[in-house]
């Protein structure tokens, strides 16, 4: 079995082609590379680009989409594992078990909350796995001023900025996957009692 690169992006079909162009780009050189793909399950936007660029190289797609979203003939059924799930957060949980790594590609609301939460766990040590950002055209740019703020204002510390990578190519993000093993983490309190 290839490992499995999860990857948060978005369902939006009206996107700008660039980003399009990217999940696909990302999607031929996951299966060059050796990796399979988790994700969201989904056949419409950068999910659906995504997952059938894997397809068309003969990778392994695994897709875990809440029954909701299924019922609303959303799924990729090409999938070669299409797991149907109740609720969002079983969804993020399986694709976290699931995933060797994690990337967030551009994206809206739910990928920025499932790369947070992802961030959170490896925090307090619970995800040990790497995380990358795809910072396509400099999209994450003001989310990344954000968190010097946080740092800056003592809401985290230094070693949390180490707890993710950014990359801005696609075969950067590899790069990055491997920079990031085996980071140390730091406690997240600064004191306790």
């Amino acid at each position: 079995m290839p490992k499995l690169l999860c990857v948060y992006c978005s369902s939006s079909d009206r996107l700008d082609p660039k980003y399009t162009a990217a999940a696909e780009e990302l999607g031929r050189e996951l299966v060059a590379r050796g990796w399979g793909l988790v994700y969201g399950g989904g056949k419409t936007g950068l999910m659906g680009a995504l997952a059938r660029a894997v397809k068309s190289r003969g990778g392994r797609v695994v897709g875990v989409i809440p029954q909701f979203m299924k019922a609303r003939e959303l799924a990729y059924d090409e999938a070669d594992e299409l797991v149907t799930v109740v609720t969002m957060r079983e969804r993020k949980l399986l694709m976290e078990t699931r995933a060797d790594a994690f990337v967030a590609l551009p994206g809206g609301f739910g990928t920025l909350e499932e790369i947070m939460e992802i961030l959170t766990l490896r925090q307090l040590d619970v995800v040990k796995k790497p995380c990358v950002f795809f910072n396509q055209d400099g999209f994450y740019n003001d989310l990344l001023r954000l968190f010097e703020r946080m740092l800056a204002e003592k809401f985290c510390k230094p070693s949390n900025l180490e707890l993710f990578r950014v990359a801005t190519t696609v075969p950067d993000i590899f790069a990055q996957i491997e920079a990031a093993r085996n980071v140390p983490t730091e406690s997240k309190w600064f004191q306790t009692r």
